[in-house]
């Protein structure tokens, strides 16, 4: 077997912008290659093909279901808004084909119920878009984070904040697709909280918090879509510990992750999509007092650089194929990590919605 025809055969189902990226990440992972490209015209697809240099051997298709019959293809990449993907994914599945499929996954948790109970009754691997936790910074940090590393461990973590801002154009408010109700009806809780409440769950090792809260500062367009949120959440066992979030399409950029425990605290300005794809880097304080006076630190924090030969989207790809080729050519079953991660994230996002429609109650879990 030649090692073409041992890379993961991807389809993508829609022209959307994100889908440039991970159509370049295709490309970049060793163990990937693109087959196939559908927009709902053909038009379409092919100027998406032509704009993004796709050779020619990739197949352009004018409806995505011409990708979902295609037998060349093993897995498909669905970058659609978040009210198309159970009617997508479910269809994939049905297909056979193996999903890799763009955050916020679905708008509920019954809705990404039936999205995973379709693909593990058709035994294809599931895995949403949250690139940042393949970069190796991440591993990384969890090492730090880890209690059986004493020497280094920050101790039982008491507070996590993060943040995922965007300045939006008065255009993006008015006419994009996460600030339509009938398309991603969740904005900004969706399309930024995945990635504060997936790394508040990260960070505690996928421990779900016992209560969720949504703060009164809510604005929402006159769709009631959400255009900026905070909210807290809390866990009691078995330590106490709190997470901040704050998300808004109405701030400067901001991707802040914070991490404070008893020894020690980690800071990463750039969590979600790191400056330079090369590298990631985070502050790292440990054993910090103040002086005598109170008028500086004992210890400065430790800037630590983690390179990467890959950027995190073909990180992900690399290993999203990986799975998928055990599964095709060893016979093994589709990872469960994955879906489970993406089901622990849904349901805080529900808790927080939730929140909000209760007039900011806390919501137990």
């Amino acid at each position: 077997m030649d090692e073409n025809s041992k890379r993961v055969r991807f389809g993508i189902l829609g022209c959307a912008n994100i889908a440039r990226k991970v159509a370049r990440a295709i490309g970049l992972a060793p163990n990937a290659t693109l087959c196939a490209i559908a927009s709902r015209s053909k038009e379409k697809a092919e100027k998406f093909a032509a704009e993004n240099g796709f050779p020619a051997s990739v197949r352009v298709y004018g409806s995505y279901d011409q990708v979902l019959e295609d037998p060349g293809v093993d897995a498909v990449y669905i970058p659609l808004p978040t009210g198309l993907h159970v009617r997508w994914v479910v269809m994939a599945a049905t297909k056979k084909k193996h999903v890799l499929v763009e955050k916020p996954v679905a708008l509920d948790v019954a809705e990404l119920d039936r999205i995973l109970q379709a693909c593990e009754s058709n035994g294809v691997q599931f895995m949403d878009g949250s690139m940042w936790l393949h970069h190796p910074r991440t591993a990384h940090i969890q090492h730090l984070l880890s209690v059986s590393h004493s020497t280094t461990c920050i101790g039982p973590i008491h507070l996590i904040h993060s943040t995922s801002t965007m300045p939006a154009t008065p255009e993006f408010l008015e006419s994009d697709i996460r600030v339509k109700p009938d398309l991603d009806g969740l904005g900004a809780l969706g399309d930024l909280g995945w990635y504060c409440i997936g790394a508040s769950l990260w960070a505690k090792g996928y421990q779900l918090p016992s209560t969720v809260t949504a703060l009164p500062d809510v604005t929402r367009n006159h769709a009631g879509v959400i255009l900026s949120f905070t909210a807290s959440l809390q866990w009691d066992q078995p330590n106490r510990t709190v997470a901040t979030i704050h998300c808004s399409f109405l701030s400067h950029t901001s991707m802040d992750l914070v991490i404070c425990g008893s020894n020690g605290s980690l800071h990463l300005k750039d969590f979600i999509i790191p400056y330079q794809e090369t590298s990631g880097s985070f502050d790292f304080t440990f054993g910090a007092k103040f002086v005598d006076l109170h008028i500086g630190w004992n210890v400065r924090p430790e800037e630590v650089h983690v390179a990467t030969k890959l950027p995190q989207e073909g990180l992900m790809v690399q290993e999203f194929a990986r799975l998928v080729d055990s599964i095709r050519d060893c016979g093994s079953r589709p990872s469960s990590q994955w879906p489970e991660i993406s089901r622990k994230t849904q349901l805080v996002i529900d808790a927080v919605n939730k929140s909000l429609d209760l007039g900011f109650k806390p919501v137990c879990l």
